[in-house]
Formats: structure tokens, C-alpha cells, sequence
């Protein structure tokens, strides 16, 4: 039997053979296969990137009693940032600016919380990650680093979300 015989059988009782539905299963689920790998690859490569600054030292940060935040600004003047120095005694830094519309936070200590007064929104404030409100994506991350002394210093900065 050549094609077109085949091709002509098919149309007239409308049924495919096992191998051809076979060939289609294999051949989309492939296409599912490198679609959605390339997909999770773009979607990681977005979710952190770690920039590095010239290290600063955050003034105070050594006197910072646990529960307490301190302001400070980096990596330059005008961008705003506060380190929380939670009740365990670990230190965590943020950028201040909500992800939402770029107000700024500030330290609850109640909740272990950054909370945005402008549209109530609320991050984590280890992790930075949203607790609640209408920011969709966490805040950039202060890379810190302790030194001897007690000191704190600012070396980086990890941006977050897509």
C-alpha cells in the first residue's frame, strides 16, 4: 500500500494509526519540553541578580540594639536604605523604597516587619518577601558583610523579582 492509498483510507474513515498518534505525542511533548525549560530559564535569570559596590561601613550598626532598624543610604547618597537588626541579634538591610510605588518603609517591630504607609503593603523583614498589600515583588536586598568589631558593611546589592 503506498501513501496515497493510506492517506486516502484515513480521510474516509477519519481514524489515525498508533504510529502516527504516537509520532504527534512525542512531537508535541518535546515541543512542551523546550518551551517550558526555556521559559524557567528566562523567568530564574530574572528573579536575582547581585550587583557589587565599594564597600561601605553603616555607621551605628554595631550599636544597633536587636529589634531595631537604622537608616543609611546605598551604594550612593540618594538611594535610601535601612538595616533591621532582628531579635535574634541578625542583621538584614533593604532597599527602603516599597516595589510598589517607591515609598518608603519602615520597621515594625511588632510583626518583624517593613510596612509601606502609603498603600499598606508589608514585606518580611528578613527576606524582604511580601507579606501582604499591593507590591507584587519583593525588596532589593543590602549585601552585608560582617568585619571585626562588630562592624556591619554594605558590599552589594541583590535586585530582586522580574
Amino acid at each position: 500500500m503506498d501513501l496515497k492509498t493510506m492517506t486516502e483510507k484515513r480521510s474516509l474513515n477519519g481514524e489515525i494509526t498508533r504510529r502516527e498518534f504516537c509520532n504527534c505525542l512525542v512531537a508535541t511533548s518535546a515541543g512542551l519540553l523546550v518551551t517550558s525549560t526555556a521559559l524557567a530559564s528566562k523567568s530564574s535569570g530574572q528573579q536575582k541578580s547581585t550587583l557589587t559596590y565599594p564597600a561601605f561601613k553603616i555607621e551605628g550598626a554595631d550599636r544597633l540594639v536587636p529589634g531595631s532598624s537604622l537608616n543609611f543610604t546605598y551604594p550612593n547618597p540618594n538611594d535610601p536604605a535601612i538595616l533591621v537588626r532582628s531579635v535574634d541579634g541578625e542583621y538584614y538591610a533593604h532597599e527602603q523604597k516599597c516595589s510598589h510605588k517607591g515609598c518608603s518603609v519602615y520597621y515594625e517591630r511588632a510583626g518583624s516587619r517593613l510596612k509601606c504607609p502609603c498603600h499598606r503593603g508589608a514585606f518580611d523583614a528578613e527576606s524582604g518577601n511580601v507579606l501582604f498589600g499591593p507590591p507584587t515583588r519583593p525588596l532589593n536586598m543590602i549585601v552585608l558583610e560582617m568585619r571585626a568589631g562588630g562592624e556591619v558593611w554594605a558590599v552589594g546589592r541583590s535586585i530582586r523579582g522580574g
